[in-house]
């Protein structure tokens, strides 16, 4: 299986910046961008906050205590980084109103704005992430190189869509774990949100690991009959036609995608090369094709894109000290993406600091 910190460098011929992201909670800042704005109207009220130095799990938690409401009341669109700033939406329960969420206060938590709206905020309901991540102790000319990789990775089709180390655990076991409970090597617990996090952790190793292959055999920028691609508009369908989406993955118009294991997740085509690349990725890990029937309630399968759009980057060059150069990169991600996904083809360095939840959503 693929090792997250053996993945592959789609710029590999590009040198990296080096040094050390997120040494200061302040060097890694995200913005979520929503799927919709509050429309002023209704019985929720929708609220951006800006928290630091904890999960979005204890934000809401200390919300919900300073308003007297049941934490499942709280709607959240994703969770984010602990070990960061970050600006995001939650919804509020009736019969609360903008003017008691705003006079409210709590450590490590900002009230921006809130307004009204029509119904709960759901989980996905992310537009985008913008992240301003901040370098230091890099290389000379960092700035430049940072400059060169992001200009490449804006390409169509974009950076690759890896799982970060966040999703394995800070022991980098949680995919065994998970691999234990789709063979039946391992007892269901008592705590379904756990193993849920197991077998998702699986899903995301399988899914380095058919990337991994593409990148390996030329295929990342290549569409093979069967695959299954995504309308970056719109919604998928089986390639019938390679020459015809080949070129439009190169013009940015569609994206790849790859295989999130599940007995729901919609599949290449029967008997074609694609089909057989993901049934090798699940012979490779021990698994049975049905495997996944096991784990149906915790797991269903979907697709994932195998891209990344690198949007709005930036890069502004700071101070020079003895330890090294100090630069600023800016860019925004669809909603899904880790940052450090295109940070570690920045800087080439081993990922920094498993944090407690990924900034991607």
């Amino acid at each position: 299986m693929a090792d997250v910190h053996e993945l592959p460098y789609l710029t590999a011929d590009l040198p990296g910046t080096g040094g050390v992201l997120r040494t200061l909670d302040e060097d890694f800042l995200v913005d979520e961008q929503p799927a919709y704005l509050p429309s002023g109207t209704g019985d929720h009220v929708f609220v951006r906050i800006e928290k630091r130095d904890m999960t979005t799990r204890h934000a809401v938690t200390q919300i919900a205590r300073a308003l007297g409401v049941n934490e499942r009341d709280v709607g959240v669109a994703g969770m984010k980084d602990r070990h960061a700033v970050t600006r995001q939406w939650i919804s509020l329960p009736p019969p609360l109103t903008p003017e008691a969420v705003l006079a409210i206060t709590a450590p490590g938590i900002t009230i921006l704005e809130a307004a009204r709206h029509g119904n709960k905020l759901k989980t996905g309901h992310v537009r985008a992430n913008h992240f301003v991540l901040r370098v230091r102790g890099a290389g000379a000319g960092a700035a430049a190189r940072a400059e060169a990789i992001l200009a490449r990775l804006a390409e169509p089709p974009g950076a690759p869509n890896w799982y970060g180390e966040q999703r394995f655990g800070r022991d980098g076991d949680n995919a065994h774990k998970g691999r234990e409970l789709v063979s039946g090597a391992r007892r269901f617990g008592k705590d379904r949100k756990l193993d849920r996090l197991f077998v998702s952790a699986l899903q995301s190793e399988l899914f380095n690991t058919w990337l991994t292959a593409r990148i390996h055999d030329g295929l990342y920028r290549r569409v093979l009959a069967g695959d299954v691609l995504h309308k970056r508009a719109g919604g998928m369908f089986v390639c019938e036609d390679p020459v015809t989406d080949e070129a439009r993955l190169v013009a940015g118009e569609l994206a790849l995608t790859g295989p999130m294991f599940g007995d729901k997740m919609r599949r290449p085509t029967d008997g074609s090369a694609a089909a057989e690349r993901e049934a090798a990725v699940l012979a490779a890990a021990g698994l049975e094709p049905t495997a996944f029937g096991k784990v149906r309630a915790l797991a269903e399968g979907t697709r994932r894109d195998a891209t990344i759009e690198v949007a709005n980057a930036r890069v502004t060059p700071g101070e020079t000290t003895a330890e090294g150069e100090t630069f600023e990169v800016g860019f925004t991600l669809p909603g899904g993406a880790y940052a450090t996904a295109v940070m570690r083809e920045v800087m080439k360095t081993v990922p920094q600091r498993v944090d407690d939840t990924p900034e991607a959503a």
